[in-house]
């Protein structure tokens, strides 16, 4: 059953990682889209978490998980390949590539909280550290591959087909997970409003010792991930002057990056400890966000690819070590709301910071708003120093439970 959940994520994450370079070529070659344009196509991708990320988990909690993960994939499918239709009509607007990307927005939302929520049902607690390391490499290595076979797409197809083969997987990862048995998540044993239970998943989140502060490193963290989003593409392209193929290839380096994080993972918590890593690895990482937009030319290429790489291989290994706690960490019952709320905060970050990185680069530049938010990456270990997880080793775990304890 994993491989089959792991195929059909690995489909989708190949395809979103092409779309991930096509439509914002598209917004900027097709449609001449303006660096505030470029922020609300960002900013479109993620506001969805903040509109429905605390619902999602209640939504998750009642519907067929299954079916759940493969309505979804048919919205984002349909909605993607409404672009390249409209172009072909000739009535394509930077509005309908917002609206697009608001639809997938919704649907991955959904999905990615009833697939997190999937994951543990079909995988051991002992097991789940090195899977999510695997899917977190596996989707490293699409987002290595993507962009650089994106870029090359848009350069032999042009922007706007290139969006069709991210739709096509979408359609594939329904397939694959509609072959996956049914199951449903943890319901409730009686009804209960969904105010009171996104209160009692939202309590136990901020009021957890490690929960806590995790999440709010990531959403700082994320508050800078939104104004990458924003600002890659323009950077490279109106302020570098990089073509299409080598752009592909620049944004590929976040690939290549997190598959070096979640190969290093288990290696580095063992090492330095799931609390204290998670703090000296985000001091690094905010060190690396500074390369990025140093250097002019070839050298400028290079602190670029340098300092996504550290930046991209660091996030990986708190994710991956932070999303593994919270799945271990949370009672079943409690699951889906647990992940929705820690979306819902750190993901309501990403669409705030790219929006907030286009205002800025209007009249300042991409470069110089790069070395702004670069300063903001200081704020998630920062959280994390000024919290409970500075007192420990490792994040602190549950008991396991005495009807697993005895399983083994």
């Amino acid at each position: 059953m994993f491989w089959r959940w792991w195929a059909a994520g690995t489909s989708s994450d190949l395809g979103s990682a092409v779309g991930g370079v096509a439509l914002p070529l598209t917004a900027l070659t097709v449609l001449d889209a303006t660096a505030f344009e470029m922020g609300m196509i960002a900013a479109a991708g993620y506001v969805a978490w903040i509109v429905i990320g605390l619902p999602a988990g209640i939504i998750v909690q009642r519907l067929p998980l299954r079916g759940t993960q493969v309505a979804a994939d048919l919205i984002r499918a349909a909605a993607v390949a409404s672009i390249p239709v409209a172009w072909w009509l000739g009535v394509l607007t930077v509005t309908q590539l917002i609206v697009a990307a608001l639809v997938v927005s919704f649907a991955h939302v959904i999905f990615f909280v009833a697939n997190t929520t999937f994951l543990p049902e079909i995988v051991s607690r002992d097991q789940l550290q090195s899977r999510n390391s695997l899917t977190s490499g596996t989707h490293a290595t699409t987002q290595l591959a993507g962009p650089s076979l994106g870029g090359l797409a848009v350069q032999l197809l042009g922007a706007v087909p290139t969006l069709l083969v991210d739709a096509v997987s979408y359609l594939v990862s329904a397939a694959l997970l509609r072959t996956l048995p049914a199951r449903h998540g943890h319901r409730p044993d009686r009804p209960t409003p969904m105010g009171a239970m996104i209160r009692e998943g939202w309590a136990f989140v901020v009021k957890h010792p490690m929960m806590g502060p995790t999440m709010w490193a990531a959403t700082a963290m994320n508050f800078v991930s939104g104004a990458y989003h924003a600002l890659f593409a323009l950077y490279l392209v109106r302020e570098l002057h990089a073509p299409a193929g080598v752009v592909g290839v620049l944004l590929a380096m976040d690939g290549l990056g997190t598959l070096i994080g979640a190969a290093l993972t288990t290696r580095v918590t063992n090492a330095l400890g799931t609390a204290r890593g998670l703090i000296i690895l985000g001091f690094v990482e905010a060190a690396g966000a500074f390369l990025i937009p140093v250097g002019t030319g070839w050298a400028a290429y290079a602190a670029f690819t340098a300092g996504v790489l550290i930046t991209a291989c660091l996030s990986c290994i708190f994710s991956v070590t932070t999303r593994t706690y919270r799945q271990i960490a949370s009672p079943p019952e409690l699951l889906s709301r647990v992940m929705a709320t820690v979306r819902f905060v750190s993901w309501g970050a990403i669409p705030v910071g790219g929006l907030v990185a286009g205002a800025l680069a209007g009249p300042f530049g991409a470069r110089a708003t790069l070395f702004v938010f670069a300063f903001a990456a200081l704020l998630g270990p920062l959280a994390l120093f000024f919290s409970p997880v500075r007192g420990e080793r490792d994040l602190v775990l549950p008991p396991v439970p005495e009807r697993e304890a005895s399983a083994r």
